[in-house]
C-alpha cells in the first residue's frame, strides 16, 4: 500500500499535549485509536526520535509521520436532502438538522451527512478518513445547526489547524432548565470521562482536560433560559456537562438533564432532544484568510419550545427577547 509521509509543527496551544492525542487532531489520522496504531507501528517520529503515545510534546517540536494513501470510500451515497449555508470549491458549511449522525458509525451505517455528502459530491476520497470524510469537526446527533465540510485535503487540514489552535469562533444558543444566573459569566472545568459511566463526560473526571465556556443571558422565561454560548475549547459534550455540572442543564437532554427535573412549567410539556444548536461559526477561508461567518437559523422545534414557555407570561411586559 502506498504511503505519505506528513510534518507537523506543534503549535503553543498544544505544548504539553500527548503525542496521540496530537496526532488524533491531524486530518490525516482522524482518531486517537489511528494516532496509536501509528506511534506502535514506528511510523511516527518527534525531532527524529520515536516516542511512545504519552510523550508530551514542547511547542515547536516537528513531529513526523508516515501515513498510508487513502482507501476508496466504503460509504454508500444516499439522496438525503441538505440545507446548504455557503459552498465553494474548497468547503461546505451545511445547517445539519437534530436527529442526523454526521458519521456512520456502529448503529448509525445510514442515513448520516456522510452518506448525503457522497451523494451530493461525488467523491471525498483522501479527504480525511475512510469513515467521516471532509467532516472537520462534529455535532452531536440531536444537536442542529452549522457543520463545516472540507472538500480538499488541504482545505482539511487547514480547517482542522484553525480548529486545533483555536482561532475559531462558535457560538450556540440553548434553553436550561431554571433561571440561570448571574447574566454572564465563564464556566472554567476541565471535562474528561465519567469515573464510572463511560458513556457520560464529567467536571470529575480524574483526567479531565481544561474546558473553558463563555456564556450570556438571552432570555428568561418561565422556568428556563436562553443562553448564548462561545466555548473557547472543544470537549466531547462541553456545552451539556458544563450546564448540568451548573445546576441548568440544557432543556430535553437525557444524558445530562436530571432524572428528578420532570416536565416544563406550563403549557411547553418536555422536549424531545437537547435544545442545543450550533448557530454560527466564523473562520478564517483555507484558501485566500478571508473571515468567514455563516450563521444557521433556528430550527422550528425550538422556536416552538419558545413559543410554548413564552405562553405563561404573555400578558407580562418582554424582557429581553432575541432577534
Amino acid at each position: 500500500m502506498a504511503t505519505r509521509r506528513l510534518t507537523l509543527v506543534v503549535p503553543a496551544a498544544a505544548a504539553g499535549m500527548r503525542l496521540d492525542r496530537f496526532l488524533a487532531g491531524a486530518a490525516a489520522v482522524g482518531t486517537r485509536s489511528q494516532g496509536k496504531q501509528l506511534i506502535v507501528a514506528g511510523h511516527v517520529r518527534v525531532e527524529g526520535m520515536p516516542r511512545k503515545s504519552a510523550f508530551l510534546l514542547p511547542a515547536g517540536a516537528r513531529v513526523e509521520l508516515e501515513v498510508s494513501e487513502p482507501e476508496p470510500l466504503g460509504i454508500a451515497p444516499e439522496a438525503i436532502p441538505l440545507c446548504v449555508l455557503y459552498e465553494d470549491d474548497v468547503l461546505l458549511a451545511i445547517d445539519k438538522p437534530p436527529g442526523m449522525v454526521v458519521h456512520p458509525a456502529p448503529g448509525a451505517r445510514r442515513g448520516t451527512v456522510v452518506n448525503a455528502l457522497v451523494h451530493r459530491l461525488g467523491t471525498l476520497a483522501g479527504v480525511g478518513s475512510t469513515e467521516r470524510p471532509g467532516i472537520v469537526h462534529r455535532l452531536d446527533r440531536d444537536t442542529s445547526g452549522v457543520l463545516l465540510v472540507a472538500r480538499t485535503p488541504a482545505a482539511l487540514e487547514a480547517l482542522a489547524r484553525e480548529f486545533r489552535e483555536r482561532r475559531v469562533e462558535k457560538r450556540y444558543l440553548a434553553v436550561v432548565r431554571g433561571q440561570l444566573r448571574p447574566d454572564s459569566g465563564v464556566m472554567d472545568r476541565p471535562v474528561g470521562r465519567h469515573p464510572h459511566e463511560r458513556k457520560r463526560m464529567s467536571v470529575r473526571s480524574r483526567r479531565g482536560r481544561a474546558a473553558v465556556t463563555r456564556w450570556a443571558v438571552v432570555e428568561r422565561l418561565a422556568g428556563a433560559t436562553v443562553v448564548r454560548l462561545e466555548p473557547e475549547t472543544g470537549r466531547t459534550h462541553q456545552l451539556r456537562v458544563h450546564l448540568a455540572a451548573a445546576g441548568h442543564p440544557i432543556v430535553g437532554d437525557k444524558l445530562y438533564g436530571s432524572r428528578r427535573a420532570g416536565r416544563l412549567p406550563g403549557p411547553a410539556g418536555e422536549f424531545p432532544r437537547q435544545a442545543l444548536h450550533a448557530e454560527e461559526i466564523a473562520f478564517a477561508h483555507p484558501t485566500d484568510g478571508r473571515l468567514l461567518r455563516v450563521r444557521a437559523p433556528l430550527p422550528a422545534d425550538m422556536e416552538q419550545l419558545l413559543a410554548r414557555l413564552r405562553k405563561p407570561a404573555a400578558d407580562r411586559p418582554e424582557k429581553g427577547r432575541f432577534a
